[in-house]
C-alpha cells in the first residue's frame, strides 16, 4: 500500500479540529470520519480484492449520506441569505457545510488516480474549449428555456460565494463525478471501442440526475454541462474539469439571473 500523504492529511484535521473547537462539529461526525478512515485503508491495501470492493462500496454510501446532510454532528452554518440579488430572481441561500467536503477529501487522498495528470498546457487548453462549449450550451439553453436572462451584478458576497463554490462545491462534485465515476468507469471500459465516450456519459447524465430536484430543466442542463466537464477532466485531467465548472458557474453567478428567475 503506497503511503498517505500525510501532509494534506494533517492540514484536513487541523481544519476540522478548529471547527470542532468553535462548535461547528458535534462528536457524532467522528462516526462518519472513522468509516471513511476505514474505508480508504480498505481501498489502498493491495491484498485482498474483496476488501477493496467493500471499502469502495462503505464510501459510497457514506458519500450519499454526506451529500444529503443526513449524518448528524455536522453545524452547516448559513453565510448567505436567503437573499435576492436581482429583483427577479428567486431568493438564494448558501450553508459552509461540513459534511460534504469529506467526500472530495476522502478521494484525494485514497484514489489518487482520479487526478488525471495531464500537462499545464494541455490541461489551460483543454479547460478554456471545454469552457466555450458548455457556457454556450448550457447557459444559452437556460435562457433559450427562460429560466435565466442578462442580469450582471457582483454583490459584496460574491467572494465568499466564489470560495465557497471552488473548495466546499465543486471541488467535491469533480472529485467524484469526473475523478471517482468517469475515471474509475474509463479504467473498466478501456478494453471497449467506446469505452471513454460511454464513461463521460454515464458520469455527465449522473450528475444531471441529482439536479432533477430543481426541475426537469437543471437535470438536462446539468447534464449538457456535464459533458462539457467531461471533456475537460479526459483531455486536461481534474484541474481543468475543476476550472471549467468553477467558471461556467461564475459566468452563470456574475452575468445571469442567480439562481434563476422568479415564477
Amino acid at each position: 500500500m503506497s503511503a498517505l500523504p500525510w501532509l494534506y492529511l494533517a492540514v484536513l484535521s487541523m481544519g476540522y479540529a478548529l471547527a470542532l473547537t468553535y462548535g461547528q462539529l458535534g462528536l457524532l461526525a467522528a462516526v462518519p470520519v472513522a468509516l471513511l478512515l476505514c474505508a480508504g485503508l480498505a481501498v489502498r491495501q493491495r491484498r485482498s480484492p474483496v476488501g477493496r470492493y467493500l471499502g469502495h462500496g462503505l464510501f459510497v454510501v457514506l458519500a450519499l449520506a454526506l451529500a444529503m446532510h443526513w449524518l448528524p454532528g455536522f453545524h452547516n452554518g448559513r453565510a448567505i441569505g436567503p437573499e435576492r440579488f436581482t429583483d427577479d430572481a428567486v431568493p438564494f441561500s448558501m450553508y459552509l457545510n461540513l459534511d460534504k467536503p469529506l467526500i472530495g477529501f476522502w478521494l484525494l487522498l485514497a484514489c489518487p488516480w482520479i487526478v488525471g495528470r495531464r500537462s499545464l498546457r494541455l490541461g489551460l487548453y483543454a479547460g478554456a474549449m471545454a469552457l466555450a462549449l458548455s457556457a454556450l450550451a448550457a447557459l444559452g439553453g437556460a435562457v433559450w428555456l427562460g429560466i435565466i436572462s442578462w442580469a450582471p451584478k457582483w454583490p459584496d458576497s460574491a467572494w465568499l460565494w466564489l470560495l465557497n463554490n471552488l473548495l466546499l462545491v465543486t471541488l467535491v462534485e469533480e472529485a467524484l463525478f469526473r475523478g471517482y465515476i468517469q475515471g474509475g468507469l474509463s479504467r473498466r471500459l478501456h478494453h471497449l471501442p467506446y469505452g471513454q465516450n460511454l464513461s463521460l456519459l454515464c458520469a455527465a447524465l449522473l450528475f444531471g440526475l441529482v439536479h432533477l430536484g430543481a426541475g426537469w430543466q437543471w437535470m438536462l442542463l446539468a447534464s449538457i454541462a456535464g459533458v462539457g466537464y467531461g471533456l475537460a477532466y479526459r483531455f486536461g485531467g481534474l484541474g481543468a474539469a475543476l476550472a471549467t465548472h468553477v467558471g461556467l458557474n461564475l459566468l452563470h453567478f456574475a452575468l445571469f439571473t442567480y439562481p434563476m428567475l422568479a415564477g
